[in-house]
C-alpha cells in the first residue's frame, strides 16, 4: 500500500469528521462544550463509548498481545462488566444528585479544596499520559509505513495528527464528540470484521472451521490458575473491576459523556448496555489476534519483536490495497476518540476545577481562555508523544494499565474513603498522602517477587495503590461530625 493512498484515506476521513463538527457545533456555547446541554441520547452515547473505550490500543495492541497472553485479557473484560455495574449503581446516582460538571467537585464537597484539586490533578496526569500512549501507537504506525519513506521527522507526523484533532474539537466539545465517536465506532468495527474475513478467505478456511481452530489452539486459553502468574484468572478478574471503576467511573473524560445524557435513568441504560456489548467486541479483537498469528504462520512471516506491529504489518504489506485502506480507516477511527475526548475533558477539568468557571459567572473572556487551555493541552500531548518515541517492545496495552495503576490509584482511594467512611480529613495533608501512595506502591511492586515468594502484582498494583491511599487518609482523618458528613 503506497504512502499516498494512506495519506488520502486519512485526509478523506478527517474531512468527514470536520463536516460533523460543523453541523454539531453551530451556535455552541460553554455549556454545550462541557455538558452537551444535557441533551445526548443514551443509545448514541453507549454506541460511541465503544470506540472511546477501545481506542487504538485495543485495535492494535490487544490482538498482538494474544501471542503471549492468550485470551486471558477476556477475564479482565469480565471484571469490567462488574465494574460498570458498580459505576451505574453507585457513582452515577451520586454525580447526578450533585449535578456535577466535573466529577471531582464531589471531593470538594466531601473533604475540601485541597482534596478537590488533588483529584483533578491526578485525573489530568492520568489522562495526559493515557491519551499520549494511545496516540503514540497510531502515530508510530503512520510514521513507520508512510512518513519514514518520505523522510518526514516523527515530530512533524505527531504535530500534524494533534493539529487535526485540535481543529475539529476546538469549538464543538462534548456535543460534537458524542456524534464523532459514533461514526468512529462504526468504522472501527467494520475494519475488524473485514480484516478477519479477508485473512480467513486468503487462508481458504471456512469461518466455522476457523472458530474451531482458534478454540482448540493454545491461543484460546482464558484462565490461568498460578497465583504468581501475572495472568492469574483471579488477579485478572479483580484487576478488571478496579481498572473499570477507576479508569471509567473516576475519569472525567468517560463520565463527561455519561453526564451529557438527559437524566440518570438514561445514563444508567447507556452504561449497562455498553458494558454488555463491550464483552462481545473485546472477544472479537482477541479472535482477530489468533487469526493474525495463524495467518502469519501460513505465509511463513516472522512475528515482529514489538507485537503491536503485527496487525499493521499484515494489513498493509500482505493483504492488498483494500485491506490496507480498511485498516487505516479503522486505525484512525480507533485513534480519534482517544485524542478528542482527552482534549475536551482536560480542558473541562482545568476550566471548571482550577479556573472556577462555574463558580464565577462573571469570569471574563471565558471562551478565549477555554481556547487557550485547549491549545495548551494539545501542545502538552504532543510533547509527551515525542518523549514516548523510544519505548521498548512491551505492548502498549500493558504499559497503559501499569501506568494507570499508579496514577488512578489515589483517585480510587480518595473516592473510596469518601463513600465508605463518614470522616472528614485534615484536607491540606491530602496531596502528600496521594503523592506518597504511588511511590510506596512502586517500591512494593519492584520488590514483591523477592518479598512475597515470587508473587507479582501485575495490574493489581491499582487496588494496592488505592489501599495505601485509603490508609494514609485514615491517618489524617478528623473526628466525625454531622456537619462534615456528606
Amino acid at each position: 500500500m503506497t504512502p499516498g493512498l494512506i495519506i488520502t484515506c486519512v485526509a478523506v476521513y478527517s474531512a468527514l469528521l470536520f463536516c460533523i463538527t460543523w453541523l454539531t457545533s453551530r451556535k455552541n456555547d460553554n455549556a454545550g462544550f462541557f455538558t452537551g446541554n444535557k441533551n445526548s441520547r443514551w443509545y448514541v452515547v453507549a454506541y460511541g463509548m465503544i470506540g472511546a473505550s477501545l481506542s487504538g490500543v485495543t485495535f492494535m495492541s490487544v490482538p498482538g498481545w494474544v501471542g503471549t497472553q492468550q485470551f486471558s485479557y477476556l477475564v479482565v473484560v469480565l471484571g469490567y462488566f462488574v465494574g460498570y455495574l458498580i459505576i451505574a449503581g453507585v457513582l452515577m446516582p451520586m454525580y447526578y444528585r450533585l449535578r456535577l460538571t466535573s466529577i471531582y467537585g464531589y471531593l470538594e464537597r466531601r473533604f475540601g479544596i485541597f482534596s478537590y484539586k488533588t483529584g483533578a490533578f491526578f485525573f489530568i496526569l492520568s489522562r495526559t499520559i493515557g491519551a499520549a500512549f494511545r496516540m503514540f501507537l497510531v502515530v508510530s504506525v503512520l510514521q513507520h509505513f508512510v512518513f519514514d519513506r518520505m523522510q518526514v521527522p516523527f515530530f512533524v507526523t505527531a504535530a500534524s495528527f494533534i493539529l487535526l484533532i485540535l481543529l475539529y474539537t476546538f469549538e464543538g466539545g462534548i456535543k460534537t464528540i458524542v456524534w464523532t465517536d459514533t461514526l468512529q465506532t462504526t468504522f472501527m468495527l467494520l475494519a475488524l470484521v473485514i480484516s478477519v474475513s479477508l485473512m480467513i478467505r486468503q487462508m481458504n478456511i471456512p469461518f466455522f472451521s476457523m472458530l474451531e481452530k482458534v478454540k482448540t489452539s493454545d491461543y484460546s486459553k482464558i484462565w490461568f490458575s498460578g497465583w504468581n502468574d501475572e495472568r492469574s484468572g483471579i488477579k485478572q478478574f479483580l484487576s478488571g473491576i478496579f481498572i473499570c471503576v477507576a479508569m471509567t467511573g473516576l475519569d472525567q473524560e468517560m463520565m463527561q459523556k455519561n453526564l451529557s445524557c438527559k437524566n440518570l435513568k438514561e445514563a444508567q441504560k447507556n452504561m449497562i448496555s455498553f458494558s454488555i456489548v463491550l464483552i462481545f467486541v473485546n472477544f472479537l479483537f482477541l479472535f482477530l489476534g489468533a487469526v493474525l498469528y495463524f495467518y502469519a504462520q501460513s505465509i511463513s512471516m516472522d512475528i515482529p519483536g514489538k507485537t503491536d506491529n503485527l496487525f499493521p504489518e499484515i494489513a498493509l504489506s500482505h493483504l492488498g490495497p483494500f485491506a490496507g485502506i480498511v485498516f487505516i480507516i479503522g486505525l484512525i477511527s480507533a485513534a480519534y476518540p482517544s485524542a478528542d475526548g482527552a482534549l475536551t475533558s482536560l480542558t473541562t477539568s482545568v476550566c471548571v476545577d482550577f479556573l472556577g468557571f462555574e463558580k464565577k459567572p462573571d469570569f471574563p473572556n471565558k471562551k478565549k481562555i477555554r481556547y487557550a487551555v485547549h491549545i495548551s493541552f494539545a501542545l502538552l500531548l504532543l510533547g509527551v508523544i515525542v518523549l514516548f518515541e523510544n519505548l521498548n517492545n512491551t505492548a502498549i496495552v500493558e504499559k497503559l494499565f501499569k501506568v494507570g495503576g499508579y496514577t488512578y490509584g489515589p483517585l480510587l482511594g480518595l473516592f473510596s474513603f469518601g463513600l465508605f467512611t463518614r470522616y472528614p480529613l485534615k484536607d491540606r495533608w491530602t496531596p502528600l498522602v496521594c503523592l506518597l501512595a504511588p511511590f510506596c506502591s512502586w517500591i512494593v511492586n519492584e520488590n514483591s517477587a523477592l518479598w512475597m515468594h515470587g508473587f507479582r502484582f501485575g495490574f493489581l498494583i491499582l487496588p494496592l495503590n488505592a489501599l495505601l491511599t485509603f490508609t494514609g487518609l485514615w491517618l489524617i482523618r478528623k473526628p466525625y461530625s454531622e456537619q462534615c458528613a456528606e
